[in-house]
């Protein structure tokens, strides 16, 4: 498998986070500019930003979490050659999980269909590293 097939999932992954970063970014100048919130009502992180403010910014910050996992995965697949067709198919499956994600959390925020969403790419990952520490442990190429 080569290395832009295994890290193309990876990439996506990160181009999401900072689409979301820059659209954080945007709506939270637009809240600023529109009055909607001082500068000193958020100065320290506070959640005074509008709702769909807040709700971007959730979801910018919930890149910093599960796909941490994924990232790490990937890179320790790569590295010991454990990436396979399996491996970039199930990576593809996560990616397209926390996509549902961001849209569910920064459109109706739907709680219990983001939750799905959520748990859906928790599981994969965790299927994921079960099957990577298996394979590690007995030796399995």
């Amino acid at each position: 498998m080569s290395f832009a097939t295994i890290l193309l999932p990876l990439f996506v992954e990160v181009l999401l986070t900072f689409a979301l970063m820059f659209w954080m970014a945007r709506s939270r100048i637009g809240a600023l500019k529109a009055g909607q919130v001082k500068m000193g009502d958020v100065a320290l992180g506070q959640t005074n930003w509008p709702p769909r403010v807040q709700a971007i910014t959730n979801s910018y910050h919930s890149q910093f979490q599960l796909p941490v996992l994924f990232y790490v995965l990937t890179v320790l697949a790569m590295f010991t050659h454990q990436a396979d067709y399996l491996f970039v198919v199930m990576a593809w499956l996560f990616v397209l999980s926390r996509f549902v994600h961001v849209y569910i959390h920064t459109g109706t925020n739907y709680v219990r269909h983001r939750f799905n969403a959520f748990a859906v790419g928790a599981f994969i990952l965790l299927l994921m590293w079960i099957i990577y520490a298996v394979r590690i442990l007995l030796g399995i190429s």
